[in-house]
Parts: C-alpha cells; sequence; structure tokens
C-alpha cells in the first residue's frame, strides 16, 4: 500500500476498493481492470483510489493479497521435510485454483508493466521465499539439515519446478507431483 500523508483510510472505503479489486480480477482477468472500473464497482471515486494507491498495479496487488493470505498459512510440524511438503503443496494448490490462476497472469503482464512486475516480486513472491527460507533454517537449527546448505538455492531447487512446469510446460501440479518433488530434492540435500 502507498503511505500518503493526509487523512488516514476509511477502513469501509479501502475494504470496498480491495474487493471490487479482487473481484473484478477474478471475473475478468488483470487485462481488463481499470481504475474506473474499481472506482465504479467501490462506489468512490478514482481520485479516492489515487489518493491511497500509486496506480492499477498497487491496489490491484493489494485487493489480491488481501484475499490470498489467508491460503498459503505456514506450517510448523517439527519435521523440515513435512513443513516444506506442506508449502510447497498449498502453493501448488493456491495457483491451480480459480485464485492462484492469476499468478499467471500477473507474472504474464509483468512482461510489459515493469511497476506490476515489481509489485508481484516484492510484495507476493519475496515474501513466500521468506517463508521458505525461515522453514529451511528451521531444519539446519534442529539438525535435520546440513548447515553449510545454500538456502537459497535449495528453494529454487524445490519451488523453481512447480513455477517451471506450471508457466513453461502448462502441465498439472498435484500432490504426488509435489511429493515426489520434494523427496527427490531432499534426497540431494540433506
Amino acid at each position: 500500500m502507498n503511505a500518503k500523508r493526509g487523512r488516514p483510510r476509511n477502513v469501509e472505503t479501502q475494504k470496498s476498493i480491495l474487493s471490487a479489486s479482487y473481484d473484478l480480477l477474478l471475473e475478468n482477468g488483470l487485462g481488463t481492470v481499470t481504475v474506473e472500473k474499481i472506482a465504479e464497482r467501490a462506489g468512490v471515486s478514482k481520485a479516492t483510489i489515487y489518493k491511497w494507491w500509486t496506480n492499477k498495479a498497487d491496489v490491484v496487488m493489494d485487493g489480491f493479497l488481501a484475499a490470498a493470505a489467508a491460503r498459503l498459512p505456514v506450517p510448523d510440524t517439527g519435521s523440515v521435510f513435512n513443513d516444506i511438503l506442506k508449502h510447497a503443496s498449498s502453493l501448488a494448490r493456491f495457483l491451480t485454483s480459480r485464485e492462484g490462476k492469476i499468478i499467471k497472469e500477473l507474472i504474464g503482464e509483468g512482461q510489459f508493466d515493469s511497476k506490476l512486475a515489481e509489485a508481484y516480486r516484492t510484495r507476493y513472491f519475496h515474501p513466500r521465499r521468506l517463508e521458505a527460507k525461515q522453514l529451511l533454517e528451521r531444519g539446519v537449527q534442529r539438525g535435520e539439515l546440513r548447515e553449510n546448505l545454500d538456502l537459497d538455492l535449495c528453494i529454487d531447487l524445490i519451488y523453481g519446478p512447480i513455477f517451471y512446469r506450471l508457466l513453461v510446460l502448462g502441465e498439472n501440479l498435484d500432490d504426488g507431483y509435489v511429493e515426489n518433488l520434494v523427496k527427490y530434492s531432499f534426497t540431494g540435500i540433506n
């Protein structure tokens, strides 16, 4: 969210704007969402939106993040393998859900809109990556993983194939695929 000076946001108006942006995103896709349509759906002026957000990408990302946050909990099972398996499986299920398909659209659109790309990288992907890193760090602290692991490379090794399969190959992601992926990855990093 954009932090500008002035009156604080009206919480109900903010919720209405975020909900409108998310609903439009789900209904019609990113390409058809405009600040004008968000304002119309939320019953506010475009000026209200621009007072609180810099551009369409910011308000759409906030709407998406507000709706998606509860779908990706960070597990703590006491086992790094189980934590990563649950985390990666939740991500794969989310990415193949109706809401998760928005991520594919955002990534595609981000190739032409650098502000959108920066928004989804810093506000969606970097936090997910930090969650995965924390799960692996717990595994190192508990002695389940080697201390000298390159954690960033491990994240790429585990999560990269999920995005490759989804975005490049266009193939299905299911729990069996993710389980095998995590098992094979852990064989190499344990």
